[in-house]
C-alpha cells in the first residue's frame, strides 16, 4: 500500500500546493514548476506523472478528461483529480488531505475524479 503522491498541473493555483504542504509537511506534492510542466501538453503531463507515480491535480475540466481517456487506452495513469476553479482554497486543501490520508496509490490507477468527492 503506497502513499498517494500529487503532481500539480501548470494551471493549478499555487496557493493550493503551498497550503496543502503547510498543513501536512510530510505530503509529497510536487509543484508544476518543480516538474518543469510549463508549456507541456496534457499528454506529456500525464506521461510525466505516470512515470513518477503521481496523481495529477488540475483545474482543467476541458481538455484533461479527454486526454486522460485517450492516455489510458494505451498506458497506465496514476490518476487525475480535478478541482473546480471556484472551489475555495481551504476546501481544496481539505479534500486533498482527505484523499492523502484515506486512500493509497493503487486505488487511483486509471481513475479521474473531481472535488468535492
Amino acid at each position: 500500500m503506497t502513499k498517494v503522491r500529487f503532481q500539480a498541473d501548470a494551471d493549478l493555483k499555487q496557493a493550493i500546493v503551498t497550503g496543502t504542504t503547510r498543513r501536512e509537511p510530510s505530503i509529497d506534492f510536487q509543484s508544476a514548476n518543480g516538474a518543469e510542466l510549463e508549456g507541456k501538453t496534457d499528454k506529456e503531463v500525464l506521461a510525466i506523472a505516470a512515470l513518477q507515480g503521481r496523481i495529477i491535480v488540475t483545474h482543467d475540466r476541458k481538455t484533461m478528461p479527454i486526454e486522460f481517456g485517450e492516455f489510458i487506452m494505451s498506458q497506465t495513469s496514476s490518476g487525475v483529480l480535478i478541482i473546480p476553479q471556484n472551489m475555495s482554497i481551504s476546501d481544496a486543501i481539505e479534500g486533498l488531505l482527505l484523499i492523502w490520508g484515506a486512500s493509497n496509490t493503487e486505488e487511483w490507477i486509471n481513475q479521474i475524479m473531481s472535488l468535492p468527492l
